[in-house]
């Protein structure tokens, strides 16, 4: 008689419950950021872009400042503090919103003080699902954040444009607050698993070392698979990230498939990521280097699709075109689904965030060249030729994941790691144990 498979594990409450919080206050920032920029955008092009740049900017500077305050003094702790400064900026733009209209100074000051603040707890946040569950459900804890991601990132634009349109900008910053102030809550009500780094005071805690910038970057370094998994985020994100936000209304605009169409062929690439994070999220499996060269893959075969898209017809090249976004949005999902705990999974525990801001880092840089790049390639000579660059360069890079791995060097031995951070089972700091 065959032997009937154990049942998949649930993921633990506390998981769940911060990112209900978690993904509740993102949305309100999602929507607060519309209006902003919808603000923004009646005073000019110039304006609206440097609503957008002021809130952008942060992430670029401030992430490894981030992620060493994080493991510094502790991601819970950082985050709490984080939430409620935006609680109190959320509230106070209101105030502000009510009493001086949407003027450009007002607009521009709320997008660097909300950035600035988000960017800063962005290697925190992320840090928080290895606090949260044991190594062996890392994979599903991360396809099921991913998966709320990309719902808030799919939904924001819609959402807001009929918050904004039905309510006063002043009454959607203080939904936003109200938003916070959940997210804030359930952190204050969450606890980490016992045994992580926030959770264990004593002597560690009391010889905490001064604050290290590049540490986080000689710990990846010294981690074994670490750097080929930061390199391999940084150019799947600098090629698949461009697809929707500039490439597709690019093609769109070319092909004549009017806004309407437009739009829902760049929501067919969320809605695949959506489903492949939500189906990895039922699924017990580990990250591991082939599982994100599948998704780079399927990624490649969508982006050729989008490409070809434009030699057919305009009903044939709609279809072919949502087919491809679709399949695009799919290879996304499970990259990122099994690429994350590799990281995540194999960065030291007293590193979690600072390796968290590097992943963030890897991605922020090769995107804003790629922007640069493919648009211009798009603008001399087709939207189709730069969407075919970006099948040809993902190929590219799942034919380098596949490569003979190198030597690996010594890992990396924090003498902080045994009382400051001891991993929760015997396999953590091995290697992947469990999605980005």
């Amino acid at each position: 008689m065959p032997a009937t498979p154990a049942p998949t594990p649930a993921l633990p409450r506390s998981f769940l419950v911060w990112l209900g919080g978690v993904t509740v206050g993102r949305l309100g920032d999602a929507v607060l950021a519309f209006g902003l920029g919808w603000a923004a955008a009646g005073h000019g092009g110039t304006t609206a872009a440097l609503v957008l740049t002021l809130s952008g900017l942060p992430r670029l500077v401030l992430l490894l400042l981030g992620g060493a305050v994080a493991d510094r003094f502790g991601a819970r702790r950082i985050l709490i503090a984080g939430e409620a400064t935006l609680v109190v900026l959320a509230a106070g733009l209101a105030v502000a919103l009510a009493r001086y209209g949407t003027p450009p100074w007002l607009l521009l000051a709320a997008s660097l003080a909300l950035g600035t603040v988000t960017a800063f707890c962005l290697p925190a946040s992320g840090s928080m699902p290895r606090r949260l569950v044991p190594d062996d459900l890392l994979t599903r804890a991360l396809a099921a954040r991913q998966g709320a991601n990309q719902a808030v990132a799919t939904a924001a634009a819609p959402l807001g444009g009929v918050v904004v349109a039905a309510a006063s900008l002043p009454v959607v910053a203080w939904g936003d607050a109200a938003a916070l102030a959940v997210s804030l809550g359930v952190l204050v009500a969450v606890r980490e698993l016992t045994g992580t780094a926030d959770d264990v005071p004593g002597p560690g805690a009391a010889r905490r070392p001064r604050l290290d910038l590049a540490d986080g970057v000689r710990v990846a370094a010294r981690t074994p698979g670490l750097v080929p998994a930061l390199v391999l985020t940084g150019a799947g994100a600098a090629l698949m990230l461009p697809v929707p936000s500039l490439l597709i209304p690019l093609q769109g605009r070319a092909s004549g498939w009017g806004a309407g169409t437009t739009g829902a062929v760049a929501g067919a690439a969320g809605i695949g990521a959506i489903a492949a994070a939500l189906l990895l999220t039922r699924r017990r499996a580990t990250g591991s280097a082939l599982s994100a060269v599948r998704g780079l893959a399927a990624s490649a075969a969508g982006a050729l699709a989008l490409a070809g898209s434009a030699v057919l017809a305009t009903p044939a090249a709609t279809v072919v075109a949502g087919v491809g976004a679709l399949v695009l949005g799919v290879g996304q999902g499970v990259f990122v689904a099994r690429l994350a705990p590799l990281v995540l999974g194999t960065a030291p525990r007293t590193h979690l965030a600072r390796v968290q801001a590097l992943v963030g880092f890897a991605q922020i840089v090769p995107v804003m060249i790629t922007n640069a790049m493919l648009g211009a390639l798009a603008e001399h000579a087709s939207p189709a030729a730069a969407l075919a660059a970006t099948g040809g360069g993902l190929l590219a890079c799942a034919a380098w994941a596949r490569r003979p791995a190198p030597p690996a060097p010594e890992p990396y031995d924090d003498p902080r790691a045994a009382t400051a951070a001891p991993a929760l089972d015997p396999r953590a700091g091995r290697g992947p144990t469990a999605g980005t």
